[in-house]
């Protein structure tokens, strides 16, 4: 087993105790670890992906899948917490990776017997797998971005090759929206009729019914009768379970594949140092808790808890009261194509946007965009046709995609030294509003959660605008003390 420094994902300092020598052709095997690992991950979340996207339409019977995902996404607030280090130092990056994995493939087994009894237990499976999955890919890649400093002679700074390999990594991990939704919309509409009737028999009002105006039907079981309004039928099992065997299958060649692919970090182990000892899950706690008294941080956590809040409703219920209720279930995967190729977009994009115009403005225009579309989707009235509902979404990938990466980017800047603990905050409250957006699903209306959505991210973005208002004054304030003392010495 392989001993990765656990420290290095919990905030460990990094050391240079000793520079190891490699082989000549030992960057080429770098790279094979790196694009192995994000092959893996690519296969194992296109089946996690395409899977939690058809949850709250297929298991609707009870809100069955969005209590599912609400288990999922609450077991990784703990996760997140108190098993990383633990495991990691335990098991080695790399087999808290295969280990992690195959601590998902229940969630996926569940779904060919679907009930509270399965999907719950199966859903909080994954979410104690999910923390230190995350922790140890970060690990690993940073682990072996120094050892590939070395191999370069330092002629490349490790810091660059972190932020390099996370970029290639993220490439991987991206397409994952695009393969799965892609699979589930090909296996599901396969030999159904020309759309919009994939799956659905449209004895509806479609306009009337669905998107905003959409209730979820909650007491309702899978055998709803045909002439039921607000009915969003079920596709054949047959499909489902091929779908599902597909999915698990893919599952198991991602863990596979890192077991036989990926080296271990005792290979590179030597590039860092550290206690070792990392950081408990109770003093992770603590410190997180601590993060809370800084006035940046609780300004952000309305703007974070609604990253979490927005993620859920597009993998919950746009999927349910747009997708599902106006094309059927078998298109929800077509349609949510566009949220990953809109995602990856952004996650280009935004860089070089925000370098040319600048951190607020980039923010600014997202949110006005972003209330214009909520506003567009509680006034639209839904139609049969595929390129409506691909239209919405992608608009809503990409500002989702440009969300997630100026916030992560400004915890990380505002509060140098405490990255840990920003982090651990950011972490946490992104999972609390994605659990409070699943638990409610199935209590309110489409129309009454975008307006909540619509709220708290004005309440978000004002608490943003606020952070910037004082760092501008910070700032003019040392430039006036530094112009004085330069006055005064002349």
């Amino acid at each position: 087993m392989d001993h990765g420094n656990p420290a290095a994902a919990a905030g460990g300092v990094v050391g240079k105790p000793s520079e190891p020598e490699f082989g000549a052709r030992e960057n080429y095997r770098v790279v094979k670890n790196i694009a192995v690992l994000g092959f893996a991950f690519m296969i194992h979340f296109t089946a996690f992906h395409g899977t939690s996207n058809l949850q709250s339409s297929v298991h609707s019977d009870g809100s069955l899948g969005a209590y599912t995902l609400a288990a999922i996404y609450g077991s990784l607030i703990l996760s997140n917490i108190f098993l990383p280090v633990m495991v990691i130092r335990w098991l080695g990056c790399k087999w808290t990776i295969v280990i992690s994995f195959v601590t998902y493939m229940p969630y996926l087994a569940a779904q060919f017997f679907p009930r509270f009894y399965t999907l719950i237990p199966a859903g909080l499976a994954v979410g104690f797998g999910g923390g230190p999955l995350w922790c140890a890919k970060c690990t690993y890649l940073s682990v072996i971005a120094e050892a590939y400093s070395i191999i370069k002679q330092r002629k490349v700074q490790a810091d660059y090759l972190i932020v390099k390999f996370f970029g290639l990594f993220f490439v991987f991990y991206q397409l994952a929206q695009v393969l799965g939704n892609s699979i589930s919309f090909w296996v599901l509409s396969y030999d159904d009729e020309i759309a919009p009737s994939n799956g659905t028999v449209h004895k509806i009002n479609i306009s009337e019914t669905c998107g905003a105006n959409y209730v979820a039907p909650v007491d309702r079981q899978l055998s709803i009768p045909e002439d039921d309004p607000l009915s969003i039928h079920r596709p054949d099992t047959v499909k489902l379970n091929i779908l599902t065997g597909i999915f698990l299958a893919c599952m198991t060649v991602a863990s596979l594949s890192v077991a036989i692919g990926v080296d271990s970090l005792k290979r590179y182990n030597t590039t860092r140092a550290g206690s070792g000892a990392g950081v408990s899950g109770i003093r992770m706690l603590v410190i997180t808790a601590k993060q809370l008294t800084n006035k940046y941080q609780l300004l952000l956590l309305p703007i974070t808890m609604f990253i979490g809040v927005e993620q859920a409703f597009i993998a919950v219920d746009f999927t349910a009261s747009f997708v599902a209720c106006g094309l059927g279930i078998s298109s929800i995967g077509f349609a949510m194509i566009s949220f990953g190729s809109a995602n990856v977009f952004a996650a280009a994009i935004t860089p070089y946007i925000t370098k040319t115009i600048g951190r607020f403005p980039m923010i600014a225009v997202t949110a006005v965009f972003h209330l214009a579309l909520i506003v567009f989707m509680l006034l639209w009235k839904p139609t049969d046709q595929y390129w409506a509902y691909s239209a919405i979404v992608a608009c809503w990938g990409l500002a989702d995609g440009i969300w997630l990466i100026q916030i992560n980017a400004l915890s990380g800047i505002l509060f140098p030294g405490n990255e840990e603990a920003a982090f651990s905050n950011f972490r946490l409250w992104e999972a609390t509003g994605s659990v409070i957006m699943y638990a409610t699903s199935p209590v309110l209306s489409t129309f009454t959660k975008l307006v909540c959505i619509m709220c708290i991210m004005l309440v978000g973005t004002v608490g943003y605008t606020c952070i910037e208002l004082m760092e501008y004054r910070i700032k003019k304030e040392i430039a006036g003390k530094r112009f004085e003392m330069i006055e005064r010495t002349d």
